[in-house]
């Protein structure tokens, strides 16, 4: 079956499903407290499972005419019994108690696409919520990079000194290897994931869902390492206004404002922030640690609730940014003949998306999404000028079909780019573009309340690199109300791409195009993982997770810098790129007291190299904490968190120091509106210059090294913020 074929046939399966569902009784489910709607909640009769509550916390059932007693399940929830009289026309709203030592970890996620329970999902996916906003907010209110990088298994990786652009590296492997999404959809892919994380302030998410590992299956090419998706907010019943102001002692100002409202048809979220930054040198060698940044994101959505199963929203997004780093003197305005060196980007990125659900009876439910961006990069340096825009595209068309307690998901996607150069000083590459159609199809069964089973597949055709067919299987199974375990497969595969990241920002005029010789890469992704959890007293809780995972890539893109043009080509190395290790990570919850702790062991090898075939800066031990301590009868919390990296190896074969990371946080809130937060940041004030110059070269012509460890050194801010 050929691609189009298998498409033709896909979108027949969708009419039929459409035309062909039918149900009686609509019922809405709601929490007591907080009036948010319940999604993934179970209907049973007779013990039988008559459906499951999606998204908006809406279920379907077929019921015969007399009296019913249905039980709505939901874990964090009480079990609640109602009596019905069928047929019922309207809807029947049902009110659930929620417990109050309900753990994390059974949240439902956007990304698993099954509605499935994230304790019971055969696919691992950890969940940074409502909680992890709301802190992020008032200790680095204008990026998720601090939250990100708290996470096991996760490192952020600076590529540049200059301009201070990271990417987010998972398991030990490249940036290239992660694909961030922005509620499902790509926006930061090539050229356009510049500054990608820098630029997403933690007011506007709702929560941030990981999955490591492959989930190129669920969401295409890219997601060999790992996926972040940014979840964003939506609006609830009661007017929700926050405003944050934030000082730092690295000459950063941030104001942060969101606003969001649901009325009976319409509802809306507003996000607005501003951040101003100066350039400061920390370690006095004339050079800026930190750029100096001034940076406006504006974004509205809107939200249409045409009746009780149709909802469509739309959003808008701009994010401008103006970063300048280099000589402190030339940021001074101050050159001479020898102080001379500067890097300044000028970003501007412009995004819209539109979303549409429509539930059917039996609980079917039909999404399409779309978006649309257009990033816009212009660099300037002292020898050299760029401008240049990449757009992005991308359709989706999805199916979830619940059966029984199972159920089957199907999609269709087609995703696209164009690179394209404008007006600029001349640069070795041209214009590309990438174009993708994608069908995938996934099955989640139930078997005997112990054991998931989920199959998957996805057929992408590249237009340019072929045809990409990528299965996954994955088993969960649950030994007890305790223990229970969890392993998986799964393929992926990354198409050649000079502008995707690296662990160095190489400079772009002197990257090469691809050559037609290159070949796309492949990969092989295990894992296997144990969790015990247990519930105990007044919401004490206790919960442990041990994972193994390997990641094989086959046919690794490999960059080299030519040692005369200093020209950067890229080719496939002959033997594989494998990462392997084990994550373990803790939460707890005692009393008042909520503990998180990781440690992550990685093997990262170039196998395709005879000597020194480590990956550079990746270390294999890692351990992190975050422990807090909340007493709500004064309106005080107070944190700790902390952090070790061991030794890494450079791009030369040496090694660098381990090297300890410690921070501190109180917040004191006065009455329901207002709180101050007082966090200091990296406490010992460790830093890379303190063990190596940043730098090599002259000051009028600077190399930069690669960068291991934190440069900006100890950073204390003070948050106000105001809650309507």
């Amino acid at each position: 079956m050929n691609c189009r074929t298998f498409i033709i046939f896909l979108f027949s399966g969708f009419s039929y499903l459409v035309l062909n569902a039918q149900g009686k009784v609509v019922f809405r489910l709601l929490d007591a407290d907080r009036k948010e709607s319940i999604p993934a909640a179970i209907v049973k009769e007779h013990n039988k499972t008559c459906g499951i509550s999606d998204s908006l916390g809406i279920v379907n059932i077929s019921l015969s005419q007399g009296t019913h007693v249905l039980e709505f399940r939901c874990i964090g929830y009480y079990e609640t019994e109602i009596k019905l009289e069928a047929p019922f026309t309207g809807i029947q709203t049902v009110y659930m108690k929620p417990t109050v030592n309900a753990l994390d970890e059974v949240s439902v996620v956007a990304s698993a696409r099954n509605n499935q329970k994230i304790e019971n999902s055969p696919l691992k996916v950890e969940v940074l919520g409502k909680e992890e906003m709301n802190e992020e907010n008032v200790i680095k209110p204008a990026n998720i990079v601090g939250l990100l990088s708290d996470v096991s298994g996760v490192q952020i990786q600076q590529s540049s000194a200059v301009s201070g652009n990271s990417n987010v590296r998972i398991q030990g492997l490249d940036g290239r290897y992660t694909q961030v999404l922005r509620d499902g959809m790509p926006l930061y892919e090539g050229f356009s994931g510049g500054f990608g994380i820098l630029s997403i302030p933690p007011l506007d998410l709702k929560q941030v869902e990981l999955i490591k590992g492959s989930a190129s299956t669920l969401y295409g090419g890219g997601a060999i390492g790992g996926l972040v998706n940014i979840i964003s907010k939506t609006p609830g019943n009661k007017q929700q206004v926050v405003a944050t102001i934030n000082q730092t002692t690295l000459a950063e100002t941030n104001l942060n404002t969101f606003l969001s409202k649901k009325y009976e048809h319409l509802g809306y979220t507003f996000y607005a922030g501003f951040t101003r930054q100066m350039a400061v040198d920390v370690n006095k060698d004339g050079f800026s640690d930190t750029p100096e940044l001034n940076s406006l994101v504006i974004h509205p959505k809107l939200f249409w609730y045409l009746d009780d199963n149709t909802l469509i929203n739309a959003g808008y997004s701009v994010t401008v940014e103006n970063r300048l780093g280099g000589d402190m003197l030339v940021i001074d305005k101050k050159p001479d003949l020898v102080h001379q060196f500067f890097e300044k980007n000028t970003t501007n990125r412009q995004s819209g998306e539109i979303k549409l659900e429509r539930r059917f009876n039996e609980n079917i439910k039909l999404e399409f999404k779309n978006s649309f961006s257009s990033f816009n990069r212009r660099i300037f340096t002292n020898t050299h000028s760029f401008n240049g825009n990449q757009l992005n595209y991308f359709s989706e068309l999805t199916v979830l079909v619940p059966y029984k307690s199972n159920s089957l998901v199907a999609g269709i996607n087609f995703i696209g780019d164009r690179f394209k150069k404008l007006p600029s000083d001349a640069i070795l590459l041209s214009d590309v573009g990438n174009d993708i159609v994608g069908a995938f199809v996934q099955n989640t069964w139930n078997i005997a309340d112990k054991v998931v089973f989920e199959a998957g597949l996805r057929d992408d055709y590249h237009f340019q690199y072929g045809n990409f067919i990528l299965p996954r299987l994955a088993v969960f199974y649950r030994l007890n109300s305790n223990w229970a375990m969890r392993s998986g497969f799964g393929m992926g595969y990354k198409t050649p791409s000079a502008l995707t990241s690296q662990l160095i920002d190489y400079d772009i005029e002197k990257i090469e195009p691809i050559s037609s010789a290159v070949k796309s890469e492949s990969s092989v992704g295990y894992n296997l993982e144990v969790n015990y959890k247990t519930v105990w007293g007044n919401g004490n809780s206790f919960f442990i997770n041990h994972a193994f995972f390997l990641t094989s890539i086959s046919n690794p893109i490999v960059a080299t810098e030519q040692q005369i043009s200093g020209n950067v080509s890229f080719n496939n190395a002959t033997a594989p790129l494998i990462t392997k290790g084990f994550d373990t990570y803790v939460k707890m919850e005692v009393n008042d007291w909520e503990l998180y702790a990781g440690y992550t062991f990685t093997i990262a090898e170039r196998t395709y190299l005879a000597q020194n075939n480590f990956v550079p800066l990746t270390p294999k031990n890692k351990i992190a904490f975050t422990l807090v301590h909340d007493v709500d009868e004064i309106g005080l919390k107070v944190g700790l968190e902390g952090s070790y990296t061991s030794s890494q190896y450079r791009l030369d074969a040496t090694k660098t120091p381990a090297y300890p990371f410690f921070s501190a946080m109180v917040e004191k809130s006065f009455g329901e509106h207002f709180s101050v937060v007082l966090n200091a940041e990296n406490l010992l004030d460790y830093r890379q210059s303190n063990v190596e110059s940043l730098y090599t070269g002259t000051i009028t012509q600077p190399n930069f090294n690669p960068i291991w460890a934190p440069i900006d050194g100890r950073v204390v801010n003070l948050s106000v913020k105001y809650k309507l």
